[in-house]
């Protein structure tokens, strides 16, 4: 595959399908929100945003094909800011995980002090389906000002920005500017059974929750009952933060899981591979 756009969210997550026929590409946004001028103050967001025709969103491509564009494929969902982690759940299911956009205290400060800002808005994890538009709800004073913010990120008028098209279901929120990047569903034995279909997701963690402390920077754990999530978490790995003056050394980025139920985590501050492994009677370790 060639061509892609570049520059802005430049990260390319796959997912197979399990017959290896269908490959879904993340084509992140250009920009944080779409703004006219990208990150400035009180530029306000175009609506309808022109970068969806061709980024924020998830494209199907036949995975037996060489030499295709963008082109050769078919955008399956859009108004995803940016799904660094995309994954397929035991039912078949397409899931990713989303990044919530930055700085609405920076660049909105009449609206959003820097301490809300730090806690808007969520990061994501839900299902996709064909047609899926997440880019959910614009507040209405600024007209966009919160172009792919999923959900109102302040007490104000908001409105669906695509109702027509908006189709939401089995979704979890986590905290904000956690970056949830890996995501691996778990279909080991290795581990107790509560842990079995469920999600594990890596989170990269912060760089703009000030004035409030950095955070993230763990992997946890989305159980899912009948098939859906059900809306909670839990921590699964943390003590990854250990501040030495020079920003945090270890950094969760990528989950997998191995043929004998193990689960991997790579950290892309130290440059080394973290294996879990489950020892019955002695807890994780």
């Amino acid at each position: 595959m060639q061509g892609l756009p570049g520059g802005g969210h430049a990260a390319r997550n796959l997912a197979l399908t399990a017959d290896g026929r269908t490959l879904f590409v993340n084509i992140g946004s250009a920009t944080n929100s779409c703004q006219v001028k990208d990150r400035s103050t009180e530029s306000r967001g175009q609506d309808p945003c022109p970068e969806l025709a061709y980024r924020a969103g998830v494209w199907r491509f036949d995975a037996n094909k060489h030499g295709q564009t963008q082109a050769s494929g078919s955008r399956y969902a859009t108004g995803i800011r940016n799904a660094v982690g995309l994954g397929f759940a035991p039912s078949g299911e397409l899931y990713a995980t989303q990044h919530g956009r930055d700085q609405l205290g920076q660049n909105w400060p009449k609206l959003f002090t820097l301490e809300q800002s730090a806690e808007k808005p969520s990061e994501e994890f839900f299902k996709l389906s064909e047609g899926t538009t997440t880019a959910g709800r614009t507040v209405t004073t600024t007209r966009s000002s919160v172009t792919w913010c999923s959900r109102p990120s302040m007490a104000a008028t908001a409105r669906p920005w695509d109702a027509a098209r908006t189709r939401r279901s089995r979704w979890s929120a986590f905290p904000a500017h956690w970056a949830p990047d890996g995501l691996a569903f778990y279909r080991g034995t290795q581990f107790p059974a509560q842990y079995r279909d469920g999600a594990f997701v890596a989170f990269h963690g912060s760089w703009n929750r000030a004035p409030l402390p950095q955070a993230g920077y763990r992997v946890v754990f989305v159980p899912f009952k009948d098939g859906k999530p059900v809306g909670t978490y839990e921590t699964f790995a943390d003590g990854f933060w250990h501040q030495d003056g020079a920003g945090p050394q270890h950094r969760p980025v990528g989950v997998a899981v191995g043929p004998d139920g193990s689960l991997y985590v790579t950290d892309d501050a130290a440059g080394r591979i973290w294996r879990v492994m489950y020892k019955g009677g002695s807890g994780r370790q």
